[in-house]
């Protein structure tokens, strides 16, 4: 495993970096499952929510 690699996508840069991206996409995740786990717990829908469902 090449390290150098490991940490520069770890790295918390600004801009368009491949560190940004890949935290971009780790929360994006996170958000993903929170949403997800609303709508199932509740039965309610986000959009719903936020008063987008009838658009």
């Amino acid at each position: 495993m090449n390290f150098r690699l490991f940490n520069h996508l770890n790295k918390w840069t600004w801009g368009f970096s491949k560190g940004a991206e890949s935290w971009n996409g780790r929360l994006a995740m996170i958000a993903f499952c929170i949403i997800l786990y609303i709508e199932v717990k509740y039965s309610f829908s986000i959009l719903s929510f936020l008063g987008l469902s009838n658009l």
